[in-house]
């Protein structure tokens, strides 16, 4: 019959033997040795963590520079002055409130429209039997490796026969609807049991109650990632808004950002470097409060 070793403790009740790893010599025994692999694969993170913020703080470094610095040939990582006159330069030149107010507009409509339709779009495709519902499901997703650039004159065609054209409503309304969404959303419902439909079918509960009864509030995380990847998106978006609008007061915040550079691109690297870094925060906030239910978000339903 096997023995158990004991550790000592001392008089307050800490173990003091060798082996235990709370202490220190069982913490040195247990600490994991540095290898030729474990160093490569530090030094690859390395690498990658510079590749990735390394334009981030130069631009951040080269908004805070003085004007004058920022035309240098050969630009430092850190200026040797600060100087913030180049971010009052940036509500100067453009009417800022005017671009976050159409950017908040657009993207908020659009992450709150994505999310309606690929919640039920996704609930039926997983839930809902029907004939035709692998073909239907394929063909949705096939949409998904048509690029952008392809159906843009279409798009743009059917805007203007709507009489949509350079309005605000010709950038959420083709982008509602999602195949990402409703893939993400379908791989979150199949995660769900079935035996909740079928319960609450027996008590009466007709397909849409149960959607938004009982399936739709289990669903709120993948919902969340749906909204987090969509304002990502169309807060960064700048293809479709220069086809669609014409306007100035119709410009979202990166095409407004562009009337920074001048009509030459003569304007200052340090004021066009600053309205970049505005347009970051919400960006950056939006992560910070949303990296948890991304995370998990992203990885639910893997198992299916």
């Amino acid at each position: 019959m096997a023995t158990r070793t004991i550790d000592p403790v001392d008089a307050s009740g800490t173990p003091t033997g060798p082996d235990h790893p709370t202490t220190d010599a069982g913490r040195l025994r247990r600490r994991r040795p540095v290898t030729a692999s474990l160093l490569g694969r530090v030094l690859v993170l390395l690498v990658a963590t510079a590749l990735t913020l390394g334009p981030v703080l130069w631009t951040v470094s080269t908004s805070l520079r003085p004007v004058t610095e920022s035309l240098g040939a050969t630009p430092s990582l850190v200026p040797t002055s600060l100087d913030l006159s180049s971010y009052r330069d940036v509500f100067v030149q453009v009417d800022m409130w005017m671009l976050v107010l159409n950017s908040v507009l657009v993207t908020a409509a659009c992450a709150i429209g994505q999310m309606i339709t690929a919640a039920m779009a996704g609930y039926v495709f997983a839930k809902i039997e029907f004939r035709g519902r692998g073909a239907l499901f394929a063909i949705v997703l096939a949409t998904m490796m048509v690029p952008m650039q392809v159906t843009i004159v279409p798009v743009f065609m059917l805007i203007r026969g709507m009489g949509l054209s350079d309005t605000l409503l010709a950038l959420i309304l083709p982008a509602i609807p999602t195949a990402f969404g409703t893939f993400l959303m379908r791989q979150y419902f199949l995660g769900l049991p079935d035996e909740l439909g079928e319960a609450a079918e027996i008590d009466g509960a007709g397909p849409w109650r149960t959607f938004f009864s009982i399936y739709a509030p289990l669903a709120a995380p993948g919902l969340a990632i749906v909204g987090i990847l969509a304002f990502n998106y169309h807060w960064n978006e700048f293809f479709r808004p220069l086809i669609m609008t014409i306007s100035e007061e119709n410009f979202t915040l990166p095409l407004g950002l562009v009337s920074l550079q001048g009509n030459m691109g003569t304007g200052s690297v340090a004021t066009v470097l600053a309205g970049v870094v505005i347009s970051m925060i919400p960006a950056l906030v939006v992560f910070a409060f949303g990296q948890r239910t991304l995370r998990e978000g992203l990885t639910a339903g893997s198992n299916r």
